[in-house]
């Protein structure tokens, strides 16, 4: 509890936000996420109860965070705890909840809810056979909710002033956004409570939202294929369907431009904040809840090879890239004039052209100096001396995949495109025109910023059908 609530400020101006955008870090909770409270919630009251008991055990179906929570408090208390979470839960979570006692038991992605393979099955099932054992569940329990009307709520009044329009939160079990929009409600006339549901999930209303060809997705922690009974959308006013693309986006943005080392809910929690805010006007407040850290996604959407992998955006031309044509040099422009050159326009390199535009090879500022430093060449010589001439050059036609993977070995490549020049009547030859040159910043640059999104295609869709991606 008593998590922080800070400004977002880049990424506001970026999107050109009117109103002020606030977010609540529930990963700098001890276990590293939201989660935590509920899990101490529940463990308290089951103990005031009676129902818990010295040496007993706990058994939690759940996508990892609620498992962490749990299995941190059963270490400190002694219980013995097993977790049931599905396959496609990161390996982290697992490293985690191994690290603090817990056993862990896998199921397959694909079981539905219902079915007795599905992580509430096997927990169910486990319940049964073993004697003094309990499955708290967060599904049903009423101190889900209840943990964040009494708590984290209270925390948002008091460190808003009560002064809040919009409160974003995603939906899994639904206790989180369930919990705080019901004590806001009473406290905040007015206020619009927004959930983010991922496609391929159920939870959304109207129920036409959630009317899609995805049958999974990589986000972990919220959406799911049943209406969990802690989960009450009457206290909801608007849903926003997000999709892993934006979701991961947001994620990596709000670590790049705002230090916020915060896991991929939080980016579906963010992407549906930017959709939903945008009908906020200047001197409003949003407030979004961030439920987890980056911890537990160090090998999956902060590794740049995993989110290529996925196809996320291999497939786009890198033409789709702003366009940014180079600044050339002349081969006999001199070494000494050359280093001004780089240093007054900004640049680390820059390619050398020949007379019929061809690219001789690239300058670089480091290559440059060591040369002339070394007195390799003079500072009279023409650059045309200390050029590489090794260098990785892709068409018009290359996609974004084949210029991430050249970036893996190389610091840049070079996009060119060839022009037909005729040099009589009749006569025409090919030449060569520098289109770009793309650095691995270039490109994660605008990866993070200006791939389009899944939903972009949808509101396209959905303009032309009448429906919106957005319900009230």
């Amino acid at each position: 509890g008593n998590t922080p609530l800070i400004r977002i400020n880049r990424i506001a101006e970026q999107e050109g936000l009117k109103c002020e955008l606030l977010v609540k870090c529930e990963f700098f909770n001890a276990g590293g996420s939201v989660k935590d409270r509920i899990a101490r919630r529940m463990i308290e009251e089951a103990e005031r109860s009676g129902r818990l008991k010295p040496g007993d055990i706990i058994i939690e179906p759940t996508s990892g965070n609620t498992g962490i929570g749990l299995a941190l408090a059963c270490a400190i208390k002694g219980y013995r705890c097993i977790i049931v979470m599905p396959e496609k839960m990161s390996q982290e979570k697992v490293d985690v909840l191994r690290a603090l006692g817990a056993e862990i038991i896998r199921t397959p992605n694909e079981a539905a809810f219902d079915s007795t393979e599905s992580h509430i099955g096997v927990a169910n099932r486990l319940n049964r056979e073993l004697p003094n054992s309990h499955i708290l569940d967060q599904y049903s329990n009423p101190n889900n909710p209840l943990a964040h009307y009494d708590g984290t709520a209270e925390e948002i009044l008091e460190q808003c002033d009560g002064k809040i329009d919009m409160l974003v939160a995603g939906a899994g079990t639904g206790g989180t956004i369930t919990g705080i929009a019901r004590k806001l409600k009473e406290k905040v006339p007015g206020i619009t409570i927004v959930g983010a549901d991922p496609e391929g999930s159920i939870l959304a209303q109207p129920e036409q939202l959630n009317e899609t060809s995805v049958t999974g997705y990589q986000v972990e922690g919220i959406g799911y294929d049943f209406i969990p009974r802690v989960l009450d959308r009457s206290v909801i006013d608007k849903w926003v369907k997000t999709n892993d693309r934006d979701s991961f986006t947001y994620s990596r943005r709000m670590i790049r431009d705002e230090g916020l080392l915060c896991g991929g809910s939080s980016g579906s929690a963010m992407s549906a904040a930017i959709e939903a805010a945008r009908d906020l006007k200047e001197g409003q407040r949003c407030v979004v809840i961030l439920p987890d850290s980056i911890r537990n996604y160090m090998t999956k959407f902060l590794n740049d090879d995993w989110m290529f992998d996925r196809g996320e955006w291999t497939s786009l031309p890198v033409t789709s890239m702003p366009q940014k044509f180079p600044m050339t040099l002349d081969p006999d422009v001199t070494c000494h004039h050359a280093t001004e050159i780089l240093k007054r326009e900004g640049f680390d390199q820059m390619p050398v052209v020949g007379p019929k535009g061809g690219v001789l090879g690239m300058v670089t500022e480091g290559n440059l100096m060591s040369s002339l430093l070394k007195r390799r060449v003079k500072q009279t010589d023409p650059v045309a001396k200390v050029l590489y001439k090794s260098f990785k050059q892709v068409p018009t036609t290359a996609t974004l995949g084949q210029i991430s993977r050249l970036l893996d070995r190389e610091p840049y490549v070079l996009v060119v495109s060839e022009q037909r020049c005729f040099v009589n009547s009749n006569e025409a030859t090919m030449r060569q025109t520098i289109f770009s040159i793309v650095t691995r910043i270039d490109l994660l640059n605008y990866i993070m910023t200006h791939a389009p999104s899944d939903r972009a295609s949808d509101a396209d869709a959905a303009a032309t059908s009448g429906s919106n991606k957005i319900a009230v």
